[in-house]
């Protein structure tokens, strides 16, 4: 699983299958400044104290003898160390650089590093699920492949690059350096050799995770397919120790015999003695969360991996929220603390600003009068924003998923990726999981528009109609929807009746072909977006590029406008020459200007039509850099998103997936005009609307500020102090200072 492909709500994530590698660079900036407009932030990577850390899918622990915890920090691509008192560093990688490369520190590079162990010298072992290899870390941060071959996955066994793994997830140390691997691709136990020999101990499991290896050379394996723990003895004889878990992952194993399973599908970390006896030592079954807590008043969200330290404490990877949790022996209970990363900085709260909270919010819609719709997906609502940034619940309850119509919080929806609205403040919802499109009028009543609980591809009337997958929809001012239908790549419109009809693709028929009506083809359309003319616009994301829909009389004629199919990166430019990577959300302006969320590149793109072509410009952040920095052009930081839409004043607005965050971008200043009148310089400055503004150079700085704000707010105050012309490199305090003095 990685940060391209991960597993999520979200239908991206599943096209995301569609793993390319990007090709190219941006080369053209029309630079937005970006702001996060509402949101608590979500899991920016740091290195520091406690929860002033972040992780991102800590997948892997373990613990050497001093205290010090390694951790597998998946989606960061990187190893990182936290000591006793919580202070994080990182062992080995670069934040947000995937690749296979050996080296020392930040020059090396992981991709999808997942399990961990250390032996006592301090050497760290990883398993690099994604580059299929083995890697070893020193403690000095010096990286190598120990076996295997990154990009090749197989089952040979060999010495070093000639072995093969297929998706290797777990790793263990033996006191004499042997490591031990969880080869779950081939559902066998590996053993690699200090000198990297490889060979097959055991075989013959089903979905096989954690493993852990006692001082005697047992060595027990997670057999989460059969929901067991197996032993395997150095004669090579598989036992089962232990069952009735629901999917164990991690284990370890202590000098007496114990093992530690972290029960994941039960949210519980349990011990299995050496006669096979399970207790729960923490977590309640079926009920997740970020609680520390002694005993069953804690609480984890999906953990992954698990150590044990030579005192008897307990060292959990919880990957769901984002934290290394320690568990502390305190007589016969467990008492667990966060040791690193601050779990729930998502949630669903509503409030100002950063006060309020999201959870994976998939879409975003604005209406005439300024107010932003959100589809919250993970937390199965949809969500309000004033323009002065008040959050509130429109419709759905958090953490409540289902299928009821309803008003405010008595509806439920199941995992809601898109949003649309219309000139009388009705919401539109693309209902994913239900395969559902939905009505939420402004005061909240929800109703079922077209679709039913049933995948399909049937044209219809209302619940007669089926959909599979929807994640897009858009509205013209007829009140007509328009729904990218992803699992069925195809584009259908429902009426304000709820009659379903198909423009454009074919229920089975994936492809990247232009044509009319069901002889186009798509590959998972996210996005749907349309014009004052009709014309719709859809980001194919399986396609990595943009197609447009037009209406020729009865008939839908589809078009590539940009990118070329097949062919993911992020190069601007015009038509084929242009890339993308896995778009998602669009929206398109009143000049026709279309603007993505090119998802996978982390970037937010503007696409203008210019005579027969398309030209494709990045306004903000930058390709394979995720983050989550406020700034201009390529200075910002997206993680991952999802959703982009734009107001009348030319204001976009981001759902920034995994940061959990609302972005706003507006276009950065830039001087139109510099010139000499009376022996004074002046500038036209263009604004964040595209207002321009005659600024004469001149001592009187009150003047200045007052005619800045006076024509733009007192917000935008510090844009013009700081200001500095990307185009020219001309700056307001430059020409200020030169003419004052």
């Amino acid at each position: 699983m990685t940060n391209r492909n991960c597993t999520s709500f979200t239908l991206a994530l599943l096209a995301l299958a569609v793993a390319a590698t990007p090709m190219g660079a941006q080369s053209t900036y029309t630079p937005y400044i970006f702001t996060t407009l509402a949101g608590g932030g979500g899991f920016t990577p740091t290195d520091g104290m406690g929860d002033a850390e972040r992780l991102w899918g800590p997948s892997g622990v373990a613990v050497d003898s001093n205290g010090n915890v390694y951790v597998g920090d998946q989606f960061n691509y990187t190893i990182r160390k936290v000591t006793p008192a919580g202070v994080v560093t990182t062992l080995a990688g670069s934040t947000g650089s995937y690749g296979s490369a050996d080296g020392t520190g930040s020059d090396a590079r992981f991709d999808d590093p997942w399990g961990v162990a250390v032996d006592s010298a301090g050497n760290v072992y990883v398993a690099d699920v994604s580059n299929n290899t083995i890697r070893k870390v020193t403690p000095a941060g010096v990286v190598r492949t120990l076996a295997g071959l990154a990009g090749s996955s197989g089952s040979a066994n060999g010495t070093g690059s000639a072995a093969r793994f297929s998706q290797p997830y777990h790793v263990a140390v033996d006191s004499a350096g042997n490591v031990y691997v969880a080869d779950t691709g081939n559902n066998a136990i590996r053993k690699v050799t200090p000198e990297g020999v490889v060979t097959t101990l055991a075989s013959g499991f089903n979905s096989l995770h954690g493993v852990a290896v006692d001082s005697a050379g047992n060595v027990y394996v997670a057999d989460a397919g059969n929901n067991r723990i197996r032993k395997v003895t150095p004669g090579r004889v598989v036992t089962t120790l232990a069952s009735g878990f629901d999917n164990p992952q991690g284990l370890a194993v202590d000098s007496a015999g114990n093992v530690y399973v972290v029960d994941s599908g039960n949210y519980t970390i349990r011990k299995a003695t050496p006669a096979g006896v399970v207790t729960t030592l923490a977590g309640r079954p079926g009920s997740p969360g970020g609680a520390d807590g002694t005993g069953n008043d804690a609480r984890f969200n999906s953990p992954s991996a698990v150590a044990v330290d030579s005192v008897g404490n307990v060292y959990v990877a919880d990957i769901g929220n984002n934290a290394i949790r320690k568990m502390t022996p305190v007589g016969t209970a467990w008492v667990v603390t966060t040791l690193a990363g601050l779990a729930g900085h998502y949630g669903s709260a509503d409030g100002t600003g950063s006060d309020a909270r999201f959870k994976g919010p998939a879409s975003v819609a604005v209406d005439i009068h300024g107010n932003i719709y959100v589809a919250d997906q993970v937390n199965h609502t949809i969500r309000k924003m004033t323009p002065a940034g008040e959050v509130t619940t429109l419709a759905g309850l958090a953490g409540s998923s289902g299928t009821a119509n309803g008003t405010g919080s008595m509806a439920r929806f199941n995992g809601p990726t898109g949003v649309a609205v219309d000139s009388a403040g009705n919401v539109y919802v693309a209902d994913f999981l239900n395969n559902r499109i939905r009505k939420v009028t402004a005061a909240g009543v929800v109703a079922t528009l077209a679709g039913s609980g049933n995948f399909g591809s049937t044209d219809g009337t209302g619940s007669a109609a089926r959909f599979s997958f929807p994640t897009g929809v858009a509205v013209d001012a007829n009140g007509n929807v328009y729904v990218a239908d992803a699992g069925n790549s195809s584009i259908r419109k429902v009426t304000p009746a709820g009659v379903v009809t198909t423009l454009a693709g074919l229920d089975g028929s994936h492809g990247s072909a232009d044509g009319t009506g069901s002889a186009a083809q798509f590959d998972v359309p996210y996005g749907v977006a349309v014009d004052n003319a009709g014309n719709v616009y859809v980001t194919d994301n399986g396609n990595h590029n943009l197609r447009k829909v037009t209406p020729v009389g009865t008939n839908w004629v589809v078009t590539t406008l940009d990118g070329l199919a097949g062919n993911a990166g992020s190069a601007d430019g015009m038509g084929s020459s242009a890339r993308f990577y896995a778009p998602q959300g669009l929206a398109v302006d009143s000049a026709g200007n279309v603007y993505v969320a090119d998802t996978f590149n982390n970037t937010i793109r503007k696409v203008t039509p210019a005579r027969t072509n398309w030209v494709v410009t990045t306004l903000g952040g930058e390709a394979g850099i995720y983050g989550s920095a406020d700034g201009t052009g390529s200075a910002v930081r997206f993680n991952s998103p999802s959703g982009v839409t734009v107001d009348n004043a030319g204001n976009l607005y981001v759902a920034d997936f995994y940061l959990s965050t609302i972005r706003k971008g507006y276009p950065a200043l830039t001087i139109s005009d510099i010139y000499s009148a009376n022996g004074q310089f002046r500038f036209n400055l263009k604004g964040p609307a595209g207002q321009i503004v005659v600024v004469e150079a001149s001592s009187d700085l009150v003047n200045w500020q007052s005619i800045w704000t006076n024509t733009f707010g007192t917000n935008a105050i510090t844009d013009i102090l700081n200001f500095s012309d990307p185009q020219s490199g001309a700056s307001f305090n430059r020409f200020y200072r030169a003419q004052s003095r």
